[in-house]
C-alpha cells in the first residue's frame, strides 16, 4: 500500500469515527458534543422542507430538545465516504434507521479544520420508493 493510500484509510476512517461519535452523541442527548462536531458556519437541513438550520437558531434548536434529556437515535447501517484529492474535504452518504422515521438517508460534507473534520452540511432525508412517489407527490401537494 502506497503512503497516499494509507493516509487517505486514515482519513475516511477519522471521518467514520467523528460521524459514529455524532449519532451516538445526538442519541444521549450530549448538546456540546453533537454540536462539537459541526463548523461555526454549519447547514443542517431535515426531513421537512422549511428545515434548514445554521449557526444560532440551530444551536438553540438542539438546546431545546437536548437540555430536557431526550435526543435522536439515527443507527446507521452503512456509509460511503469520499476524500478530495486535497485530503481537507470529506463528503458521504449513509443509511440510517430511526425509531420514527424508519430508514432514512443522511448526506453530507466534512472540511477537515486545524483540530480535525467538522461538518460543514448534514442533510437527512427520507428515500421514498419510485413506485410510493406519485402518491406521496400527491399528498404533498394536497397539504401545500
Amino acid at each position: 500500500m502506497s503512503a497516499h493510500h494509507s493516509r487517505h484509510d486514515l482519513r475516511q476512517a477519522a471521518v467514520h469515527v467523528v460521524l459514529d461519535d455524532f449519532h451516538e452523541a445526538a442519541s444521549v442527548a450530549d448538546e456540546e458534543r453533537y454540536l462539537g462536531h459541526f463548523a461555526p458556519d454549519a447547514v443542517f437541513l431535515g426531513t421537512d422542507p422549511g428545515d434548514r438550520w445554521t449557526g444560532v437558531d440551530f444551536r438553540s434548536f438542539v438546546h431545546s430538545v437536548f437540555s430536557g434529556g431526550e435526543g435522536w437515535t439515527y443507527i446507521p447501517s452503512s456509509r460511503s465516504v469520499s476524500i478530495a484529492a486535497d485530503g481537507q474535504t470529506a463528503w458521504f452518504d449513509e443509511m440510517l434507521q430511526n425509531d420514527s422515521y424508519g430508514e432514512c438517508r443522511g448526506t453530507g460534507v466534512l472540511r477537515f479544520r486545524g483540530d480535525g473534520w467538522r461538518i460543514e452540511q448534514y442533510s437527512l432525508s427520507i428515500p421514498i420508493p419510485d413506485e410510493l412517489a406519485p402518491e406521496i407527490v400527491t399528498r404533498i401537494r394536497e397539504i401545500r
